[in-house]
């Protein structure tokens, strides 16, 4: 894997994002905050979209170092993102924003040797694993599309379906003269 070609997925996952995030803006607030009946792993719409953010942000603080050594169960909860500082979906989308740059300024700053170097981190339960840095992006980028999914399934019950969010659709609209 290279720098190039990791900006790109993560310019595909800001895109398919954004899909999702306009999606929710459709929404009533009883809908954005109501548990589904259906079987989504995170409940409502709004846990749903905190987690997206709340797994960008926890990879983000474990690239930084933040996990390089075991933390205590209140140090480890102390990081969480907490859906009673969310209760809007603007609140989420700020934070959203605000942790899309972080990334793109912590992407940016990666050489290939890097990307394809060794992290080393710290899980909440003291297992100490190495992984190969990409590997660990991707997961951030697989993750999420883990959870849009879910969010469209709830949009889609709410008449708010955000559409087809396929990567080539992605490279579609890219190539598109503006």
């Amino acid at each position: 894997m290279n720098t190039q070609e990791l900006r790109l997925l993560y310019e595909y996952n800001c895109w398919a994002d954004r899909r999702i995030l306009a999606a929710c803006a459709g929404v009533s607030s009883e809908q954005f905050a109501a548990p589904p009946g259906l079987g989504v792993s995170r409940g409502s719409l709004r846990a749903t979209l905190l987690h997206i953010v709340d797994s960008l942000w926890q990879w983000r603080l474990t690239f930084s170092g933040r996990y390089s050594a075991h933390l205590s169960e209140e140090e480890y909860r102390a990081t969480e993102l907490k859906e009673a500082d969310f209760p809007t979906l603007e609140a989420i989308q700020e934070r959203w924003q605000a942790e899309q740059q972080a990334m793109q300024a912590y992407l940016g700053g990666l050489s290939d040797e890097q990307l394809n170097g060794t992290l080393r981190y710290t899980t909440e339960e003291g297992l100490v694993r190495e992984r190969i840095l990409w590997h660990c992006l991707f997961d951030v980028f697989n993750h999420a599309t883990h959870h849009r999914s879910e969010a469209a399934v709830l949009l889609a019950g709410y008449g708010q379906s955000p559409g087809d969010m396929e990567f080539t659709l992605f490279l579609n609209e890219r190539e598109r003269p503006r």
